[in-house]
């Protein structure tokens, strides 16, 4: 799957995804308006709310960027009428050739963690027929439970031709509470120790000179980006952090190889909220949120290429 999302980052020359984390407040009126006239003031009309809103700004990206990213969470606390909704934006943005990163960080031992990884990586059989629940191309994985927990994951993706992004360095402000501890009897971080289990991890996996089981490490810590890009030359690294998190274009530039290769760029509220922030509030309405988001995906794609030199 990597090889798959290298060629769709070249062929774009995008090395950015866009997170569709819809909120209720990022949606504007106008999508709102429409879904709850369908159907009430509901879980099934914030959910048809959310699914109009990503299919319009899918269908504004899908030309330009090479990967969505939706945040589960933000469909679960609709309960299951949002779960439906994500389903359905996975589907919507597959018919439109994007790949879809599940951001659903998920970890546990044994037969949970292999419900988990056949959810959202794989398949499930029911009788005589067989399922793809989620069908996500790539999800994002926990590994604090350790090998136990990720081993079900390389084992799906490396059988059903899918990816993984392990939990390495986050983004947040209080991550090194735990990720920075250094480990008793070893001068490593936990964060380092993490990843050079992912560079082991997926070391069966290695297409194109990377692997299918990559690293989140967020951009808001540009010097853990630079020692993890020298320390994993196969790991691909999911960067969070850029733009509403404070992370800068000049910031990524250590993420990458010297061929501008080996990372992925996340915006979330960046992208899909662009309507509500300038520069862009000044030059599109509410109702051309999804021309917004457009404009907001290429000033990214220039500003990180800019800086990288792609």
């Amino acid at each position: 799957m990597i090889g798959k999302l290298l060629k769709a980052i070249d062929e774009k020359n995008a090395p950015v995804v866009a997170g569709l984390d819809p909120t209720l407040e990022l949606i504007p009126d106008c999508i709102k308006d429409a879904a709850f006239k369908k159907c009430g003031e509901t879980l099934e009309g914030a959910a048809e709310a959310i699914i109009q809103f990503n299919k319009r700004i899918i269908d504004k990206i899908y030309d330009i960027a090479p990967a969505v990213k939706p945040q589960i969470a933000m469909y679960e606390r609709f309960g299951l009428p949002g779960l439906l909704a994500y389903k359905e934006t996975i589907d919507y943005a597959h018919e439109k050739g994007l790949i879809v990163i599940g951001d659903v960080k998920r970890g546990d031992i044994g037969s949970t963690s292999e419900a988990y990884a056949d959810a959202h990586l794989g398949s499930v059989k029911v009788g005589a027929n067989e399922f793809v629940p989620f069908g996500e191309d790539f999800c994002t994985v926990n590994p604090y439970l350790g090998t136990d927990g990720v081993k079900p994951f390389v084992d799906v993706a490396k059988r059903c031709d899918k990816g993984i992004f392990v939990l390495v360095k986050t983004s947040n402000p209080s991550s090194g509470e735990f990720q920075d501890k250094k480990l008793s009897g070893s001068e490593a971080t936990l964060y380092e120790t993490v990843g050079d289990m992912v560079e082991k991890w997926g070391e069966e996996l290695i297409e194109d000179g990377y692997s299918s089981v990559g690293a989140v490490i967020g951009c808001t810590y540009p010097e853990v980006g630079k020692k993890m890009r020298e320390r994993l030359p196969h790991v691909f690294v999911l960067v969070p952090g850029y733009g509403a998190q404070g992370g800068t274009a000049e910031d990524l530039k250590v993420f990458f190889d010297k061929e501008g290769r080996g990372a992925i760029v996340n915006s979330s509220r960046g992208i899909i909220g662009a309507w509500k922030k300038e520069p862009y509030k000044s030059s599109f309405s509410e109702e051309q949120f999804d021309e917004a988001a457009r404009k907001a995906v290429l000033d990214m794609i220039e500003d990180i290429n800019k800086a990288i030199g792609r």
